[in-house]
């Protein structure tokens, strides 16, 4: 059988993949990347947020990524019936990037790929892992190629990337039960041929249907539209009787006032993909010689596009720590891993579960606006949740429930004394 010998083994090509592999590539490290699929290949996640560039940037992936042109992401606008809230990722509280992209995973993930190959590093497409057998931190993969053929990897460390293949946590059964609600999508891309001119043709928008029920549009600049519908898997499911999705998904778009007119009679481009039950958590984040990153441990929620970022910074944090460990350096991962995601991680459950019980959308929603309060909640819709010096991200299991409440109890106080 052929034995291979690297320093990383990295599992999924993915956006946390490739940032893994080319930080450690970058820095001296043999890393080789094995991806199940074969690229372009299509994933969700197509919103980004501005946390994302940060890595792309110290990877060097981002010179490859903006000649692509993908559609500048400058903010995000939710509507409900009537009322609009347009956030800019210009004024918000926390440093950082002011914008980001709207992408066709397929393409940007494509093009991560080639990029990391383009830079030397051993990429192996259609490649599947079937078993992990650890030695201490080294461990011993054996992979199978597109043609059958059967081989071994051995590694000091493994960076599980893989994503929805979640291979470690299946292999080490590492799985648990997400803290969040059961919620289900079903998405598609459509010929944007009613798309307006201007901003409003290019604007990323959640349109609540429901208050535990959305529809996101996300506009790209090859003239194509993701269209997705997300709510509590029994709502979703009950769209369409024969459980057919694109029956389903046309049901959602004639609740939308907004966009009825623009995507109620566009075909779709492929048929609309159906994600249940998407919320995942695994039992730890690291072992003796390997980590977890990207969907590979946690996945939240689609609503505030936080899938992609916490994938990279988990890619780009795991990948230093290795760095280091494999230059002898005494690694705490409990500290320098698995509590700093966490507390990020920790940060944007609390929006996801305010968001679905209403409260944050009584923020977002609040006429007149507070402009310092929607500073500070846009900096963590940018990613930054780990700024501690916003009371939003320091105080988040509290500040929006309580400002909710105190709003509400305004509102009815107003409505019984007008005058």
């Amino acid at each position: 059988m052929k034995q291979e010998f690297v320093d990383v083994l990295v599992i999924g090509a993915g956006p946390s993949g490739c940032v893994s592999a080319s930080y450690l590539h970058n820095n001296g490290t043999k890393v080789k990347v094995v991806e199940k699929t074969k690229f372009p290949r299509l994933v969700v996640g197509e919103s980004l947020i501005p946390r994302v560039m940060d890595h792309f940037d110290e990877a060097g992936l981002f010179p490859a990524l903006d000649a692509m042109n993908f559609e500048k992401k400058l903010g995000a606008r939710f509507i409900r019936g009537e009322e609009i809230c347009v956030f800019d990722f210009s004024n918000k509280f926390s440093e950082g990037w002011d914008w980001t992209w709207q992408v066709p995973r397929a393409d940007f993930d494509n093009t991560l790929a080639q990029e990391v190959i383009r830079k030397g590093i051993d990429l192996e497409f259609e490649s599947e892992v079937l078993d992990v057998k650890f030695n201490g931190s080294d461990s011993i993969t054996t992979v199978k190629d597109k043609d059958g053929n059967i081989k071994e990897i051995h590694a000091k460390f493994i960076i599980d990337s893989s994503g929805y293949g979640r291979v470690l946590p299946r292999l080490l059964d590492l799985d648990t039960p997400s803290k969040l609600d059961p919620h289900s999508s079903i998405f598609t891309h459509v010929k944007d041929i009613n798309r307006p001119v201007g901003e409003e043709g290019t604007l990323i928008s959640f349109d609540i249907l429901e208050t535990e029920v959305w529809l996101w549009v996300i506009p790209f600049s090859n003239g194509n539209t993701s269209l997705g519908v997300v709510g509590p898997t029994s709502f979703i499911n009950s769209l369409s009787e024969n459980k057919d999705n694109a029956v389903a998904l046309k049901n959602a778009i004639q609740l939308s006032d907004y966009y009825i007119k623009r995507f109620g009679g566009v075909e779709f481009l492929f048929e609309p993909v159906k994600l249940e039950n998407y919320s995942r958590s695994v039992k730890k984040m690291y072992g003796d010689g390997f980590a977890l990153t990207g969907n590979s441990s946690e996945f939240l929620d689609p609503v505030f596009s936080s899938g992609v970022a916490f994938a990279t910074e988990s890619g780009m944090l795991s990948a230093k720590l290795v760095h280091r460990q494999l230059n002898g350096e005494k690694i705490d991962w409990e500290v320098e891993f698995t509590e700093y995601m966490k507390s990020g991680i920790g940060v944007f459950t609390t929006y996801v579960k305010e968001w679905y019980t209403g409260n944050l959308q009584t923020l977002f929603f609040h006429q007149p606006e507070n402009p310092d309060v929607k500073r500070k909640i846009c900096a963590v819709l940018a990613g930054y949740v780990w700024d501690q010096e916003n009371p939003f991200v320091k105080k988040h299991d509290s500040v929006i429930k309580n400002m909710a409440y105190l709003l509400n109890l305004e509102k009815e106080q107003t409505l019984k004394n007008p005058e």
